[in-house]
């Protein structure tokens, strides 16, 4: 399964109405993950690796733009922040498999919270999907239809297991109106 190169998915963008009125709020949802070599990389064998090299804290940066207009695009918000994945030891039976003596596990922080789950596949979605909601004053960008996209970027340095990088993306735009 291992790719070469690693890429930002397809983007999604949500609305959660079709019209609004100049007043409302504007809630866009954005969904996307990372996929290919960053992702493959993140297993258990790596995190044992890496802990025992000291190299245990992971951080990914990423930042989304909510963009508006056609051909001369403007932006109406961006968001610039990080995932950070910290690896740590554990005697915690809950989070050790039986059948194995696996001690070495991660948490990840996503938006000042930390998850820590209980699966491989678990902490790499925590760590690399996506759905962030934004939220735009509908004053902003006035009566008419309107044309709104997103791009999306992510970088991260090298570690034990990869090299720096980053990825970007953008989406299709949706259509909204404001009355």
């Amino acid at each position: 399964m291992g790719s070469e190169k690693t890429s930002i998915s397809r983007v999604s963008l949500t609305k959660d109405k079709d019209e609004y009125s100049k007043g409302d709020d504007i809630v866009i949802g954005v969904k996307f993950s990372i996929q290919g070599a960053l992702r493959d990389a993140f297993d258990e064998k790596n995190w044992t690796d890496s802990y025992s090299k000291f190299d245990n804290v992971f951080k990914l940066k990423y930042g989304i733009r909510i963009v508006s207009g056609g051909f001369r695009k403007h932006d109406l918000k961006s968001i610039d922040t990080y995932r950070k994945a910290s690896i740590f030891w554990t005697r915690n039976p809950k989070l050790v498999n039986p059948m194995k003596e696996k001690r070495v596990w991660v948490q990840v922080v996503k938006n000042f919270e930390p998850f820590i789950r209980l699966t491989e596949d678990e902490v790499r979605q925590e760590l690399f999907n996506f759905d962030e909601k934004i939220t735009i004053n509908a004053s902003e960008l006035g009566s008419g239809r309107h044309k709104i996209g997103a791009e999306v970027y992510a970088s991260w340095q090298k570690h034990h297991f990869t090299e720096p990088g980053d990825a970007k993306s953008n989406s299709e735009e949706i259509e909204l109106v404001i009355n």
